[in-house]
């Protein structure tokens, strides 16, 4: 079995690459004629449809993965075609490839995704089509039917992923059925780690599942996507830190290049006069202009100033802005002492000074100062101030974080789909499964055909997970095995001490039996009475609360015992010839109470015997009637144990269809008459009723002993 799961195992592999390779190698030669179609879903849908969403997403990632070889954009769009493995996999559930109108809905709506998400993404990523011929029929379309440029490339991908995905999916149906279904039903058994489950066994493994307030499937789910989504977050975020503090660091040295580059050309001799006068200085303009000339050559940099920093105040010399921003005039003063508190007083005294940060809640400001020098280098004229922020990078930030959420999306699906498949595989169906049949098992009772058929159930699943869960399987095989063959054996003792039991019972009946010349085979036919009454009453649905299958065997088994107190009874009072005195008569009732006390000390001594209390109840009150007029307490209708007036109606019927040494048998109407008579008065109605429907069987009784006598 093992050398078979891994020839299956390898099969499944061989399919997975195949598929990897139909999806890679047409969009390869796509890609190098150039044209917009790229054929790369078709071993996903395939691998979906055969073995489920898992599986099509890894065989989708891959794809996607292997084709940024040759188009480095390709993994942005893994996460869409993990979703059409996804989708291919539940749209298969319901529906299926071998009627057209559901194909061609499928291939509708799985372009409407896949070109709709893909719109989504070249808009979002690229700012525009992947392709230059998608984008000039885009741009057409808008232009044409006045839609948005948005719309248009939505249309487009929808109209070019009609042919993807039609091309894809009539593909997938030929191959579908051209493999052949040996080898479909093998690669689809080499999923399971036991054996596979029909769609009934895994709905009540589901159902299984619900009954628990938390599943192992759902809690691991649980952890797994929020491990997932935590660490795609810290990922992202430490990506934007590193982007945002190596963009940081570019600008600042570029910002300090531009700086030194503009300390260089800056005449030191006219800053006073630049103070001072500003514009009306002949050069003023020249120099602003090389100044502006450097900010626009700077990417990141806001202004560029020259600034005198004083006790009093901060002094323009020159102010430069980006875009048209607001500048300040030469010699306008600005108090910056708060702004730049920390440094201020350094600034003052003209020292050399790291980048200064200032940074908001939405946004992020750095200012670089390079100190100007007179010639001999010790003074500071002024300084050359740059100012850099960070709001150029927003749509660069978008792109990267974009690119980072495609980039992890195609994974993150893969990683949820492992854990999907992998805790429903080796956990929850194995464990929903074993669970149905060992409760099953313990609901089953001593009912030995339906336990060994539960064991048989239990062992047919072959879970071979080669964990914890495979070790509990093989020990619930072992323990339902031996309880099944304990159960046997227990039967087998039971059913052996039963019959020593019934052997007994029937010995002491017989003992007693001996001893009265008139009663043969009076125990016998009784007991047979009495099977045919009770079973009667349970069809029919009398006293349903005390007839069950228990009470039925005890009644039957116990029979034999119903006149065991005639052994108290003296042979000249037990085989009378004539009708008994009063005397005599009252001699013969004690036989009752005789036997109650005789069963009652055998109940005593045998624990357990349960079945002896009901032989105790027709020992003691077979003789009781139902209109409460007999012997030995006068009990009354339901007051008399039901096991009693079973009894009666047996004993009587019997006593009148038997020769005794005082009267001949009576005809079989004139017995009948007489019990029939006696209903509602000496025997309980109800018996009487079943013990008239059951006349063939009576007859066949009463045919057979006297065949026999």
């Amino acid at each position: 079995m093992e050398r078979s799961f891994r020839k299956d195992k390898l099969l499944f592999t061989g399919l997975i690459i195949a598929g990897i390779l139909v999806n890679v190698i047409p969009s390869y030669f796509l890609d190098r004629v150039g044209l917009p179609l790229f054929f790369d879903t078709s071993g996903t849908i395939f691998i979906s449809a055969l073995a489920g969403p898992y599986f099509g997403i890894i065989t989708a990632v891959c794809t996607n993965f292997l084709c940024t070889l040759f188009n480095r954009q390709a993994f942005y769009f893994s996460a869409i075609n993990a979703l059409i493995a996804i989708y291919t996999a539940s749209y298969l559930k319901r529906r299926s490839f071998k009627k057209a109108g559901d194909a061609l809905f499928f291939i509708l709506t799985a372009a409407f995704i896949s070109g709709s998400l893909s719109a989504l993404i070249q808009w979002g990523l690229l700012g525009q089509a992947q392709h230059s011929l998608i984008e000039d029929t885009a741009q057409a379309i808008a232009s044409t039917s006045s839609s948005s440029y948005y719309v248009s490339l939505i249309l487009t991908n929808f109209i070019l992923n009609i042919l993807d995905k039609g091309f894809s999916t009539v593909l997938v149906v030929i191959a579908l059925r051209l493999l052949p279904k040996k080898i479909s039903d093998r690669v689809q058994n080499s999923i399971w780690r036991q054996r596979p489950l029909s769609d009934a066994e895994k709905k009540a493994a589901k159902e299984q599942s619900r009954l628990m307030k938390h599943s192992i499937r759902a809690r691991s789910i649980s952890v797994l996507i929020a491990t997932s989504a935590v660490l795609v977050i810290f990922i992202g975020f430490i990506g934007f830190r590193l982007f945002f503090e190596s963009e940081k660091a570019e600008k600042a040295e570029s910002a300090a290049s531009s700086l030194a580059f503009a300390s260089d050309f800056l005449d030191r001799s006219m800053i006073d006069a630049y103070l001072i006068n500003g514009r009306n200085v002949p050069g003023y303009e020249e120099t602003e202009d090389l100044l502006r000339h450097i900010l626009q050559n700077s990417v990141g940099m806001d202004s560029l100033s020259l600034i005198d920093f004083r006790e009093n105040g901060a002094y323009y010399i020159f102010d430069v802005a980006a875009e048209d921003g607001e500048v300040f005039q030469p010699g306008e003063r600005v108090d910056m002492s708060s702004m730049l508190a920390p440094i201020y007083p350094y600034l003052v005294g003209g020292y050399e000074l790291e980048p200064f940060e200032i940074s908001t809640r939405f946004s992020w400001r750095q200012y670089i100062f390079k100190p100007i020098r007179y010639e001999d280098g010790k003074k500071t004229v002024c300084y050359a101030v740059c100012r850099i922020s960070l709001d150029h990078l927003t749509e660069r930030l978008r792109s990267f974080i974009l690119k980072i959420f495609l980039t992890i999306a195609g994974l993150f699906i893969l990683i949820i789909g492992h854990g999907l498949w992998s805790t429903g595989v080796y956990t929850t169906y194995p464990i929903s499964t074993l669970t149905s049949y060992v409760d099953r098992f313990s609901r089953t009772g001593d009912d030995q055909e339906k336990l060994d058929e539960n064991v048989r159930m239990i062992r047919s699943l072959d879970i071979r997970t080669d964990d914890e869960v495979e070790l509990l399987y093989r020990t619930i095989c072992s323990l339902t095995l031996n309880r099944a063959e304990q159960l046997r054996s227990i039967r087998r003792l039971s059913d052996s001490t039963a019959m020593m039991q019934d052997g007994l019972i029937i010995t002491m009946a017989d003992m007693v039996e001996s001893r009265d010349s008139d009663t043969g085979a009076h125990v016998q036919k009784t007991a047979a009475y009495v099977k045919i009454i009770v079973e009667g009453l349970q069809k029919k649905g009398y006293y349903a609360e005390k007839i069950s299958p228990k009470f039925i065997s005890d009644i039957v088994r116990s029979a034999p015992l119903h006149d065991v107190g005639k052994i108290n009874i003296p042979d000249g009072v037990l085989n009378q010839p004539r009708k008994l005195t009063n005397e005599e008569f009252e001699i013969m009732k004690t036989h009752t109470t005789a036997g109650k006390e005789i069963i009652e000390k055998a109940i005593s001594t045998v624990r357990g015997g349960t079945y002896l209390k009901e032989a105790r109840n027709m020992a003691a009150y077979h003789h009781e009637r139902w209109d409460g007029k007999g012997y030995p307490e006068g009990l009354h209708g339901e007051a008399i144990p039901l096991a009693a007036r079973i009894m009666a109606v047996a004993d009587v019927f019997d006593a009148l269809t038997s020769p005794r040494i005082y009267k001949p048998a009576f005809p079989l109407e004139k017995a009948l008459a007489i019990i029939e008579e006696g209903s509602g008065t000496q025997f309980d109605p109800k018996c009487v009723e079943v013990f008239f429907e059951a006349l063939p069987e009576v007859k066949l009784i009463l045919r057979k002993y006297n065949q026999e006598s």
